[in-house]
């Protein structure tokens, strides 16, 4: 848990983001365990510390990817993440967001807050220009949250990713930093 403001890469007035640590291993863990129902069928984050230390360590290391933990402000509880993952530099400057909220914070627009954080931190500090979520069209949730946000509907993939067992239909949604700063 950051024990000041400073340890936040951006701050709302209720949700801080960070990036994950090792450290946070048991109470993500946990809240995982917690949201299984919440998140089933259309999300299957680490449940195992064993499972969080590989999925970490690859939002650690690997440069094409980013992930960020949106915490209570008051508190510093995990209450969901956002990763960008398919970082791509040069000319495309984009990367694809998945992110889940757990059960103790839903309902409350803690994720709605933090994904604001992340989409600016993107277009700012990280230098992109493009955030694309992949949606599964059933996912109403996802969905308003990506609007609420304000994504666009851009498209719709059959078979696109490959989740529990089978390829799923997504929805495209995505933002530029063009976007941004015309709202």
């Amino acid at each position: 848990m950051p024990e000041n403001a400073s340890a936040y890469l951006a701050e709302g007035p209720r949700v801080g983001i960070r990036h994950f640590t090792y450290e946070d291993a048991a109470e993500f863990t946990a809240r995982v365990r917690e949201s299984k129902a919440l998140h089933q069928p259309w999300l299957f984050p680490p449940g195992s510390v064993d499972a969080y230390a590989a999925y970490a360590g690859r939002l650690i290391e690997d440069r094409t990817k980013a992930g960020f933990l949106v915490c209570e402000r008051d508190s510093g509880a995990i209450a969901g993440f956002i990763n960008i993952n398919n970082i791509v530099e040069g000319g495309f400057l984009c990367g694809a967001l998945g992110y889940g909220a757990f059960a103790h914070a839903t309902g409350r627009g803690l994720m709605a807050e933090g994904l604001g954080l992340v989409v600016r931190h993107a277009f700012g500090p990280m230098g992109l220009h493009r955030l694309e979520i992949n949606v599964q069209p059933r996912n109403s949730a996802s969905i308003a949250l990506a609007r609420r946000c304000g994504f666009r509907l851009e498209g719709f993939s059959p078979d696109f990713i490959y989740i529990d067992g089978a390829w799923r239909d997504h929805e495209r949604w995505a933002i530029t930093s063009e976007m941004l700063r015309a709202s």
